[in-house]
């Protein structure tokens, strides 16, 4: 039986979760209970006329920072230096941007209002991020994600030109691994981060990691990032062995 969150801030334990890998129903986003959601392994996935709903899924697909993989084709993209790679400069509008990207087999969007206004408290808080791929001017692709000790939790990205968002996270990645930080969480599988080297863990794996690395200090916000996209591939690059 899923549990209904009352006003406590509380949550049933992540392993207490059903098939689907919802943990409980209700409660609402402010920066203290989604602090504590996903300092246990838990995130909030709004769905169309239903409560909120708190997921942390069996398996969970993560990304090591030590075992990243930059696609060939990517490779040369950034090589090419068309993209302006930024942090935290428009975490708003990447947020809006995501919100209307249509994606298959999904009618509307889970970026809620209620969700945009809890991710703004914490990107105010210096928890959440946004990365930008800019073309000039022009914000053409981005990312964001919570931040928690060595841990980062990505939510989603969008892109208006080829390979933008790609770019960015690269960019992002290269950038943590510096910053010593150990595993992305991408929450549910996709073949786009397949192609960067993340997997498939088991939940209670997941879930031993994220206890142990949210317990050190947060690199709190605004962040500003130490290397630019070609630079961040050749760190990732440096630890594989991918030179």
């Amino acid at each position: 039986m899923v549990s209904v969150l009352g006003p406590d801030l509380a949550f049933p334990s992540p392993e207490s979760a059903g098939p689907l890998g919802i943990v409980a129903v209700g409660g609402t986003c402010t920066v203290e209970r989604l602090i504590l959601a996903y300092s246990q392994g838990i995130f909030p996935w709004p769905h169309e006329g239903l409560p909120l709903l708190w997921f942390s899924p069996d398996p969970r697909f993560v990304l090591d920072l030590n075992r990243t993989h930059v696609p060939r084709s990517l490779r040369k993209r950034i090589a090419q230096g068309r993209y302006t790679i930024t942090a935290d400069i428009a975490f708003a509008e990447v947020m809006r941007e995501c919100a209307m990207v249509s994606r298959p087999n999904q009618d509307g969007t889970w970026i809620t209002p209620e969700l945009m206004e809890g991710y703004q408290a914490l990107h105010q808080l210096g928890y959440a991020h946004s990365i930008e791929a800019w073309h000039g001017e022009e914000l053409v692709g981005g990312l964001y994600g919570v931040a928690l000790g060595r841990v980062f939790f990505g939510e989603t990205m969008f892109a208006k030109q080829s390979d933008a968002s790609k770019v960015a996270f690269v960019t992002l990645l290269g950038n943590l691994l510096a910053w010593n930080f150990t595993l992305v969480d991408c929450q549910t599988p996709t073949e786009h981060l397949a192609r960067f080297g993340a997997t498939l863990w088991r939940r209670s794996a997941f879930l031993l990691h994220v206890r142990q690395q949210v317990m050190g200090p947060t690199r709190r916000g605004p962040w500003r990032l130490d290397h630019a996209p070609q630079a961040a591939l050749a760190e990732l690059s440096g630890r594989s062995g991918e030179l």
